[in-house]
Order: structure tokens, then sequence, then C-alpha cells
């Protein structure tokens, strides 16, 4: 039996809806410089052959960086993302997402112009560790927002 259109979006994109996808086209066309420099190293299935995608439609939020074969989602978070009602709507998204069973790591601008080989080697060990089966996304227990994200 043919797998239907339909289902395939509802399974890579979670119900988003028309204004997400081109919101998310605008967000494509106007990267942040460590985007930019993360894209570089994600793009053209550079990690471990795996397909991430650019400003990604997932339910009503829009994820940095996404690859569906693993359920990941890369988000790189400039200084903005330290005020703390900033900071606490990121615990929500991620807390959301892992609702989704879809796993949330993120890293800093800093980390991304500083150090990009280790953010690839964090990058690569939790791709591993999805691939393999070793760790499966699930939501924060007790269902309240401000779930951690991973740590490095």
């Amino acid at each position: 039996m043919a797998k239907s259109k339909n289902s395939v979006e509802k399974r890579m994109f979670y119900g988003a809806t028309p204004l997400i996808f081109e919101h998310a086209k605008e967000m494509r066309l106007n990267p942040t410089p460590a985007e930019k420099v993360l894209w570089e190293v994600l793009r053209k299935k550079q990690v471990l052959g795996l397909r991430f995608k650019f400003q990604h439609p997932l339910n009503s939020f829009i994820a940095d960086f996404y690859c569906h074969k693993i359920k990941l989602v890369i988000e790189v978070d400039g200084g903005i993302h330290s005020i703390p009602e900033i900071k606490e709507r990121d615990q929500g998204r991620t807390y959301e997402m892992e609702r989704l069973g879809i796993e949330v790591i993120r890293f800093t601008n800093e980390e991304v112009f500083n150090d990009i080989e280790k953010v690839k080697a964090v990058i690569e060990k939790k791709c591993l560790e999805l691939l393999d089966g070793r760790h499966t996304p699930r939501p924060p227990e007790g269902g309240e927002a401000g779930a951690q994200d991973y740590k490095r």
C-alpha cells in the first residue's frame, strides 16, 4: 500500500500550518551568522550521511536544523536566549518537541563560532546514540514545562 503525501507530511511537519511554512521560508533567506556556520557542517549529509533540513517547520515551531530520520532538532541560540522570558519560552518549545518524540540539543552562537569541531563532535555523538537506539527521546517526567536540554 502506497503512503499518501499527507501521511508523510504529517510525520515530517507535525501539522505545521501554511503560515509556519511561509515564515520558515523567510527565515531560510535570512540566516544568522552562526546558523550559516553550522549549516556548512550539516548540509549535504556531511554528518554520518544524515540529511538535515534548515529552518524546518514542526507543528507551531521552526527548528533551526532538523533530521527526520533520527528525530533530532539542533538549535543555535544567540545572546537574547539568556533573557529569562526567552529562556523559559525555549524550555517550553523543547518540552513540546520532546512530547512529539523529537530530541533537542542547543548550542550558543559562541560555541559555534569558537569551537565548531567540538559542536560537530557533540552532534555526531548524539546522532550515533539515536541511530543505535541507545537513547530514545521521551517527554520530561511530571508533564511540566522547563525540560532540560541535552547536556554536552
